[in-house]
């Protein structure tokens, strides 16, 4: 299968874009991120300008997105602040625009849906929990990904583990 390169990716980013989305579509996976922090950051560069610009940066590994005035406006109703520092673990689904337009012309963008994804909750290991994990060799940090854990049933299960 031939590899096809998008136009986008040429304008190399430290931010994310409309081109990278389009990278997680085509691979099939879910444009569900959770926001670490917003910081406002003066003078960044953007795109080759340096502009004033609020700048949310992720839990996942993925570039920091610049927030235009709507998506900010999406995570302040979700958060119920105007405050950059309250924007913290808010968990957001993005989708491409390709009706967003700028200085009059439509060049398509990032937007952040307005109905918040909910978080799927984990539930907790336990000693119920031990011998299907270890058949599965599974780590502490494999099931940290899929389950709550306390650092009392680590250590109980990390003892399970090694027994002889």
């Amino acid at each position: 299968m031939e590899q096809k390169h998008h136009f986008r990716k040429v304008y190399k980013s430290d931010h994310l874009g409309i081109a990278d989305l389009e990278d997680y579509i085509e691979e099939g996976k879910k444009l569900i991120f959770t926001i670490k922090e917003v910081k406002q950051q003066l003078g960044v560069s953007v795109a080759g300008k340096k502009i004033d610009a609020n700048i949310a940066y992720f839990v996942e590994p993925i570039k920091p997105m610049v927030l235009n005035a709507t998506n900010a406006k999406q995570i302040k109703a979700f958060t119920g602040s105007s405050f950059v520092e309250d924007w913290k673990n808010v968990l957001i689904e993005l989708y491409c625009d390709e009706s967003v337009k700028m200085k009059g012309e439509v060049v398509g963008g990032i937007r952040i849906k307005p109905v918040q994804p909910m978080a799927k909750a984990k539930t907790a290991f336990t000693k119920a929990n031990f011998e299907a994990a270890k058949k599965a060799n599974a780590t502490i940090e494999m099931i940290e990904k899929a389950y709550t854990i306390t650092d009392e049933v680590k250590k109980e299960y990390l003892d399970y583990v090694t027994e002889k």
